[in-house]
């Protein structure tokens, strides 16, 4: 039973996510982000003005942490909120200074990523994303 579970996807996913998560999250500390806000401050700045549960659907993250993740970028006045055009929903849209903090943190994210292509060789990085990618879609 023992190796059946160390073969188990669930757990090495996990534990795969969480140390990436925090190798990101160490390049990110010194501009008070965390890894999930880059995510969510990219995501914001490819597609402006999406709703809060479009967001949500394309990052995979739950509802209620993007919402907790949002009202800290919004105290910070990276994001701000405001009523969709059309509905009840809520759209963000990043302030200048999260425009301008988003653009200064791709290359410590370019670091990061770097250090995982490194860590990754001989594997390819371009088949352990597809492989990730795959697994999310089933």
């Amino acid at each position: 039973m023992d190796r059946e579970f160390d073969q188990c996807l669930v757990l090495n996913t996990r534990m795969a996510a969480r140390a990436i998560t925090r190798r990101y999250d160490r390049r990110l500390r010194p501009f008070g982000i965390t890894a999930a806000q880059f995510t969510i401050l990219n995501s914001i700045a490819s597609s402006p003005d999406r709703s809060v549960t479009d967001l949500a659907q394309s990052i995979a993250m739950e509802r209620s942490t993007l919402s907790r993740n949002l009202d800290v970028l919004a105290r910070k006045q990276l994001v701000e909120r405001h009523d969709a055009a059309k509905g009840n929903g809520r759209v963000c849209a990043l302030t200048e200074a999260g425009r301008v903090l988003a653009a200064s943190l791709v290359p410590e994210w370019r670091k990061a990523q770097a250090e995982l292509r490194d860590a990754l060789a001989p594997h390819s990085m371009d088949e352990t994303v597809s492989t990730l990618r795959l697994l999310a879609s089933l």
